[in-house]
Order: structure tokens, then C-alpha cells, then sequence
């Protein structure tokens, strides 16, 4: 969202000339205050996405700043500016709704990510799904795996049970963690977002769960951990796969107890924390070859909601394409009015190995290279126009598996299915309707498996959550169908 509007307040002349100058450098806009009155007069007159504020300053400070901006301006994110001698304030203003804080002299990088994260919010808050784009939980699609993920929603949201979400990389993992903050009791609560693949090993056990003054070098003042900031509502461990083995137990007794001690500290601090992870790894993969705890697994795994790839739900594409047009068009001032039949469906035929992500980059393009009033294929990128260019029906509109499976057709072994069915019509009068059905049942069955592991590359647990039922279920019948040297040599355990 670099087209932002930051409000930036401090009554320091040279602090608020480099805040508003570095941020500009980024592409946002930047609206400037040398007071909290100030802020609250431009407040009144401009739209803001977001405020960063100077926590001390005369008059009008950055926390009555907070207090204003969550009545009058709810939803838009304060990130305070405060000096070491005012941290115990700022993490006050943390549990009373600032987005986040950074201390002086703050590091350019750490406070640009500060920013682009509450951008990012905003924009999120802002892309409210309306009924006309047929989704909920800020979620668009109507697809059976959206369905199912919306049932999930509705029924542990509002719940203390701990979620884990699996899903590729940009398919809205994020959004179901904060669904399920937002629909729940805790939402008057902080939601704080830890990207366990963004923190390094050796810092990891701090940022959980702090530390104490003198705990190491460089720790001039005790600081809370992402623990003890969750207070009350949900912490979102993000990544949660790239944790290193030497964290997990740690971890996992924060997750049983709800305690833990700060680095270098003795008091055992409690919290009420409602815990939703994410990863985009095969956790039971780890589990096996011993990279994750089988029991921080299983404690993580209470509630599971898996969020399908766009492949594998092209009939959402048209859903997310006139929501992406309406969203990115306002922001970037670049209207159009809609997709060309032949540009939705190349993009319906589209791998998406991005997801979500990618498809929302490419609309992004579309728009800012489409001077017609329509988008149409000649404005797609050229590697989906080269992907897309032989002309084949969506995967939504092919037959389904089990009527593929039914017609006659050469299976993995040579054998035309059809000689098996006639085979079967021949043993109905000794056998009986019955077992005929029993025995095609069994014929569609094993298609079906072998499908399912040819579309996942042989990988048993993808295959088994494909075809809705267990890892361990999918093991059993395959022995039962003679399927296990089907699985690939080395295979049949991933």
C-alpha cells in the first residue's frame, strides 16, 4: 500500500523533517504535525491511514493522541515514537490499542517495516467484503473448500481452542488468523503477529517471551515479550514450521502452562493468551524425520483449517478478480470496468503458484497498463498469455474425478476399465446387484487414489487431504487395493 497517507506529529523540528522525509522516499504521502492539536485539526480535515506520533510532547501527547484517533478515527493504526526512559508507557499503549512502538534513536528499517505492517492493516480494514462479493470473514470465494473453511470460522472463532492454518505461501493465512480475533470475545484485545522465519534463532526466545534488565549485552532496560503484549486476546504465530528444535520445548510449555519466565529473569509470569499458528510446511513430514516436536504438533493441531491453493479453485478466480478490480482501482485512481470473457479464462487456466498474492500483483498491473474500458488478454502478463495460450476448459468445468473414473478409459496399468465393469455385468446373476456395486465401488475407489497421488506427486498426506479423508485411512486402503508400490519408491511415509 505505498500510496498511504501518513500523518506523522512530533514537536521536534529535525525529528519530524527526517520521519516525514524518509517515509516520502518510500512513496507514501505524508501529512505533518508539530503538535497533537495540530494532528487532531488535520485529522478532522484528510483522510489518514496512519499515525505515527512522538509519545511525549507538550500539551496534546501521543498517548490522549491514541485515545482521540480510537474514538474519532477507529480503525486507523498509531505507532508511538518514544525515548528508553518512556518503554513501560508505550507497552501501556499497547494493550490500549497503539499498533506498535519504536524507540530513539530508532533504526530506519525497523520503523519503514512498522509502517508498511500498519499500511497493510489498514488496507485489510478497509477491504471490508461486501454481500455483492460473496465471501465472509474478509474472505473471497465460493468454492467447496472456502465453504468449508467458513464453516470451520463460524464455529471455533469464538472459542479458546488453538488453530492451526496450513496453506501456500498467499493464500490468506493472515486473514483466518485475524478472522478469528475479530469474531471472537477477545477482539477489544490486542492481536499481535509474530513471523517466526523473520526473527533470528538466537533472538526468537526474547521476542516471545522478553527479557530483564542486564539479561545480556545491549539490555539496558526490561522489555515484555509478544506473550505478555497478547494479553487477553490472540497471539498469531506465523511460520510457526521454521521455529528452531531448541525453542519448541520452551514453547510448548508457554502454550500447556500459559507461563513463562523473561530471559534472565526469575518471576513466572502468567498470561491468557488465545494461540492461532500458520505454516506453510508438512508439519507431519517434520514430525517424522524428527525436525518438529510430535508434541508442540499436536498441541498446535487442535483445530486445523486448511486453506486450498488457487489451482484447486479456479471458480473463485471471477469472485476475487472484481473484488482486486474495485480495491486496487479506488487506490490507485485507475478504474475499469471489468475482465473480457477470454481474459477471465486464461486467468481461470492460470497455475497461480503465488495464489492470491500473485493474482493480486498481476490485477495491479492490468490496471495500471489498461487504458480501455475493459481488461482483456492482451493486457496480461506475457508468461500468463504464453501459459494460458492452447485453449483448454477451467479444471472446474472438466468432468469430476469419479465420473472420469466411471468411463471407460486406460488406467495406470494398461487394463481398459470398461473390460472390468462387463466383467462385473457378467457376475451379477451369480453374485447378485450387491456385490457387482461393491466391486465397481472398488474399481472407482482405487482410480480415485491414484489420481489423488499423481496430482500431489505421490505425497500420501496432500493426497489424503485432497480426497477428504485420513493420512492413516489412505495408508489402509491402499494396502487393501495393492496400491503401496504405487506411492514411488521412498514415498509411501510422506
Amino acid at each position: 500500500m505505498t500510496s498511504a497517507q501518513i500523518l506523522v506529529v512530533d514537536d521536534e523540528p529535525n525529528l519530524l523533517r527526517v520521519v516525514a522525509a524518509m517515509l516520502q522516499r518510500e512513496h507514501y504521502e505524508v501529512h505533518t504535525a508539530a503538535s497533537g492539536g495540530e494532528a487532531i485539526t488535520l485529522l478532522a480535515e484528510h483522510h489518514v491511514d496512519v499515525i505515527v506520533t512522538d509519545l511525549r510532547m507538550p500539551g496534546i501527547d501521543g498517548l490522549a493522541l491514541l485515545a482521540h484517533a480510537r474514538v474519532e478515527h477507529p480503525g486507523v493504526p498509531v505507532i508511538l515514537i518514544t525515548a528508553h526512559g518512556t518503554v513501560d508507557t508505550a507497552e501501556t499503549a499497547l494493550k490500549s490499542g497503539a499498533f506498535d512502538y519504536v524507540t530513539k534513536p530508532f533504526d530506519r528499517d525497523e520503523l519503514l517495516s512498522v509502517v508498511a505492517k500498519a499500511a497493510k492493516t489498514r488496507e485489510l480494514s478497509l477491504g471490508d467484503v461486501t454481500p455483492s462479493d460473496r465471501g465472509r470473514f474478509r474472505i473471497i470465494g465460493e468454492s467447496p473448500p472456502i465453504l468449508e473453511v467458513y464453516e470451520i470460522l463460524d464455529r471455533v472463532a469464538d472459542t479458546p481452542s488453538t488453530v492451526l492454518v496450513t496453506g501456500e505461501s498467499g493464500t490468506g493465512k493472515e486473514l483466518v488468523a485475524r478472522a478469528l480475533h475479530e469474531h471472537s470475545r477477545r477482539h477489544e484485545h490486542p492481536f499481535v503477529r509474530v513471523n517466526c522465519a523473520a526473527i533470528p534463532p538466537d533472538l526468537l526466545e526474547s521476542e516471545l517471551f522478553g527479557y530483564e534488565r542486564g539479561a545480556f549485552t545491549g539490555a539496558v532496560t526490561s522489555k515484555p515479550g509478544r506473550f505478555e503484549l497478547a494479553h487477553g486476546g490472540t497471539l498469531f504465530l506465523d511460520e510457526i514450521g521454521e521455529i528452531p528444535t531448541s525453542m519448541q520445548v520452551k514453547l510448548l510449555r508457554a502454550l500447556q502452562e500459559q507461563e513463562f519466565e523473561r530471559v534472565g529473569g526469575i518471576k513466572t509470569i502468567r498470561v491468557d493468551v488465545r494461540i492461532v499458528a500458520a505454516t506453510n510446511r508438512d508439519l507431519e513430514s517434520d514430525v517424522r524425520v524428527g525436525r518438529f516436536r510430535e508434541d508442540l504438533f499436536y498441541r498446535l493441531n487442535v483445530v486445523h483449517v486448511h486453506l486450498a491453493p488457487l489451482r484447486e479453485r479456479p471458480s473463485d478466480i471471477p469472485l476475487l478478480l472484481e473484488h482486486l478490480r474495485v480495491k486496487l482501482g479506488e487506490r490507485l485512481e485507475r478504474p475499469a470496468r471489468g475482465f473480457t470473457d477470454d481474459a477471465v479464462e486464461r486467468l481461470m487456466r492460470y497455475e497461480w503458484r503465488g495464489n492470491i498474492r500473485e493474482l493480486e500483483n498481476v490485477v495491479e498491473r492490468c490496471l495500471l497498463f489498461c487504458d480501455s474500458a475493459l481488461i482483456d488478454a492482451s493486457h496480461l502478463p506475457a508468461a500468463i498469455r504464453r501459459a494460458t495460450s492452447d485453449p483448454s476448459p477451467p479444471r472446474d468445468s472438466r468432468p469430476s474425478d469419479a465420473a472420469a473414473a466411471a468411463r471407460p478409459r486406460e488406467d495406470v496399468h494398461g487394463a481398459d476399465e470398461s473390460s472390468g465393469l462387463d466383467g462385473l455385468l457378467g457376475e451379477v446373476g451369480d453374485a447378485g446387484l450387491k456385490e457387482a456395486v461393491r466391486e465397481a465401488t472398488v474399481l472407482v475407489e482405487r482410480e480415485l487414489i491414484v489420481r489423488a497421488l499423481a496430482r500431489t506427486g505421490q505425497n500420501v498426506t496432500h493426497a489424503a487431504r485432497l480426497l477428504r479423508i485420513s493420512r492413516k485411512s489412505l495408508q489402509t486402503k491402499m494396502k487393501e487395493l495393492g496400491l503401496r508400490h504405487d506411492a514411488g519408491p521412498g514415498n509411501e511415509e510422506r
